[in-house]
């Protein structure tokens, strides 16, 4: 399954045949993060594992140009699962499909592509970069027609169990599907919000935790489905309540399979690597943050309270800080990223969280001081704009279009993911919304 399995062509063709696999889905995302598909059957399975399947990215958000429009998908074998709440008989595959021009070499605006290229500078360095990521997210009940509205499934809190946590079957049932497919989970329970749920799985190699990231949302979203619910991953569905983060714990290991971050000498027990990997995630925090936080929405996660990371630091303390490092983690000694949310493309997240790291560490950034509690208090009343980081998308798009190793992480996505992030922004600040017309409209 996930992680272990090396297949073949000839395993895939096998297994379909053996478990009457009848449609394959050859799934990619665009620079959104959106997941897309092109469904195949399996006669046309052999045509796909031979890289002979076009498609026409011209329509897909951010990729080309009209008459550029042709591009094959290559299934990347490894990631071939069943989809388990399919139909036994005729049952339904996939694959997620790196993109190629016709002429094979590699699209390089391909979120995957891009993040292959930051591994592979890390590869070039001796490292293994590793990313577990804690989704959070929301459950809603739908409408008579069928539409999400954002009445929460319970007014539960952080670890209520049933019959106060109505979302536990719901949980259940996406853990054991998410088994199935190969993921290891850690732990799910119910979280601070009403109708706000966590899972986490256990982290694995940067390409596959992406991967994996892509088909938990997809799961979460289909099984929830199946309890006539909503699932939303937007991070801030509800003013006055927490919002939903996607804090992504962050490994290193070297050629020997060796925690880089981990030193039992020191008091924390980080390396010099582990700092200097801090350093270059808080230098580049403010651009950083315009991909791991990549919607109009997002910057309303982002504001004091709620335990919201909008401080750029670190401490060991679960709170305000944009990093935490957790206590007592030994040879395990991870970074743990607050600020991402569930909104953003995890391809290009994680490319900007290493190529950040590994900037650190190429030119030993030291991180400032270590925050404490006292000082964590204080802050919170006397944030300033240098020492947080950005409060709206339009601030963190600047950032990033000052940041060049950040820009130079993204490659050839960045105008396009900055031209599709501006339109957007601009479009927001051009409705009117609710809260205006409640505020002004009798004032006026």
């Amino acid at each position: 399954m996930l992680g272990d399995s090396r297949y073949t062509k000839e395993d895939i063709i096998k297994i379909t045949r053996e478990e009457d696999i009848k449609f394959i889905r050859l799934q990619f995302v665009d620079i959104l993060g959106t997941l897309k598909n092109v469904a195949i059957t399996d006669e046309q399975l052999e045509k796909a594992l031979n890289n002979q399947i076009l498609i026409d990215g011209s329509s897909i958000e951010g990729f080309v140009r009209m008459e550029e429009s042709d591009m094959y998908l290559k299934p990347d074998l490894d990631t071939f699962e069943i989809f388990p709440w399919r139909p036994h008989q005729g049952k339904v595959g996939r694959m997620i499909c790196d993109i190629y021009n016709l002429d094979g070499t590699p699209f390089q605006g391909d979120p995957r592509y891009v993040l292959k290229k930051v591994i592979k500078e890390a590869a070039d360095m001796g490292y293994d970069f590793n990313v577990g990521p804690e989704f959070e997210f929301f459950l809603f009940q739908i409408d008579e027609n069928g539409y999400p509205t954002t009445t929460t499934h319970d007014n539960a809190g952080y670890f209520d169990l049933g019959p106060i946590d109505l979302g536990e079957n719901v949980r259940r049932d996406i853990v054991l599907t998410l088994e199935e497919m190969g993921f290891d989970i850690q732990t799910s329970h119910h979280e601070v919000a009403p109708g706000q749920h966590e899972i986490d799985f256990k982290y694995s190699d940067a390409l596959r935790s992406a991967d994996n990231i892509v088909t938990f949302k997809l799961v979460v979203k289909v099984i929830a489905r199946k309890h006539g619910l909503h699932a939303t991953f937007m991070p801030k569905p509800i003013f006055g309540i927490s919002g939903s983060g996607m804090h992504c714990n962050l490994l290193m290991y070297d050629e020997d399979g060796r925690n880089i971050f981990y030193d039992e000498k020191d008091e924390l027990n980080l390396s010099k690597e582990a700092y200097y990997f801090i350093g270059g995630l808080l230098k580049h925090a403010k651009a950083l943050t315009a991909v791991t936080n990549p919607t109009v929405n997002s910057y309303k996660r982002l504001v004091s309270g709620f335990e919201a990371p909008v401080r750029i630091g670190w401490s060991t303390i679960n709170a305000s800080p944009l990093i935490r490092v957790p206590r007592g983690r030994n040879k395990n000694s991870l970074i743990e990223l607050r600020s991402p949310d569930p909104s953003c493309n995890p391809y290009l997240a994680v490319a900007a969280m290493l190529k950040a790291g590994l900037d650190g560490i190429k030119n030993k950034i030291e991180p400032p001081k270590m925050m404490e509690q006292k000082e964590l208090s204080k802050v919170l009343d006397t944030l300033d704009v240098e020492s947080t980081i950005p409060s709206t998308l339009k601030e963190a798009l600047i950032d990033l279009s000052k940041d060049e190793i950040i820009k130079d992480a993204l490659g050839d996505v960045y105008e396009r993911y900055m031209k599709a992030k501006s339109l957007e922004w601009d479009e927001y600040i051009s409705v009117v919304h609710s809260w205006e017309v409640e505020k002004y409209i009798s004032r006026y």
